[in-house]
Order: structure tokens, then C-alpha cells, then sequence
């Protein structure tokens, strides 16, 4: 079986970047590999072993251009409403609240927020199947 263990993203501006998943999820970083061309850095935290990887190509300049295929990056918290709001005043800006409801009964309760690179962050409220 197999085990998930990271997943990578372009980032424009390192510092930037480990600052939001910093303040945003609690995010530090646990490893980093240096190379001419390019420098990895993963980013975790004691809720999981999974890793963000951080790409930082040192040739690039411009803002990545995300194109029309990702998606998003989702976690779970233990209380949605209030990572909402310190989301809100660390000056985050999260989307607003949702409550899932499609068939009338909620499925999922949850915000977006975007991160300095335009990738987007679904925050759910961690219950069900959403552990």
C-alpha cells in the first residue's frame, strides 16, 4: 500500500511563503535542500508526518502561472469558526464560512484561503470523513 507523504508546490518568494504556512498552519521548517539551480523546503508540523514541499527555482522571477488544472490543498482543524477568525485577524483573508449542505444535511463545514502564490487552501472543519 502506498503512503502519501508530501506534496509540492512552485513558490516565488521563500520567505513569504514559509511566513503564511507559518502563521496559517502552524508550518515549520523540517527539512531543506539547497541545489545551484533550485532549493526544496518541507514544511510540517506534529499534527502528521505529510509534508509541504516548497520549490524555489532561482532563475524564476514572475508569478507561476497556475494554469486551469490544480485544485486545492485541504486541511482539517479542530474548530473551523475559530481558525476563521484568527485567520481574519492575523489578516489571512479567508473566504467566507461555508456550510455544505447539497442535500439538505451538512456534509462539510469549511473556508478557503490563498496563499502568496494564488494556490488555494480549503480548511475543514475536522469530523466525518474529514479527519
Amino acid at each position: 500500500m502506498a503512503k502519501a507523504i508530501h506534496s509540492m508546490i512552485r513558490v516565488l518568494d521563500e520567505a513569504r511563503s514559509i511566513d503564511f504556512y507559518s502563521q496559517a498552519f502552524g508550518l515549520q521548517v523540517a527539512d531543506r535542500l539547497d541545489f545551484p539551480d533550485f532549493t526544496l523546503i518541507y514544511l510540517s508540523n506534529p499534527e502528521t508526518e505529510f509534508e509541504l514541499e516548497l520549490t524555489v527555482n532561482k532563475d524564476q522571477s514572475e508569478p507561476y502561472d497556475l494554469g486551469n488544472g490544480y485544485g486545492h490543498l485541504a486541511v482539517s482543524v479542530e474548530d473551523v469558526d475559530a481558525e476563521h477568525a484568527r485567520f481574519e485577524a492575523t489578516g489571512l483573508n479567508p473566504r467566507k464560512l461555508v456550510e455544505f449542505a447539497p442535500a439538505g444535511e451538512v456534509v462539510a463545514k469549511f473556508f478557503f484561503v490563498v496563499d502568496p502564490d494564488g494556490y488555494q487552501i480549503e480548511v475543514l472543519q475536522r469530523g466525518g470523513r474529514f479527519k
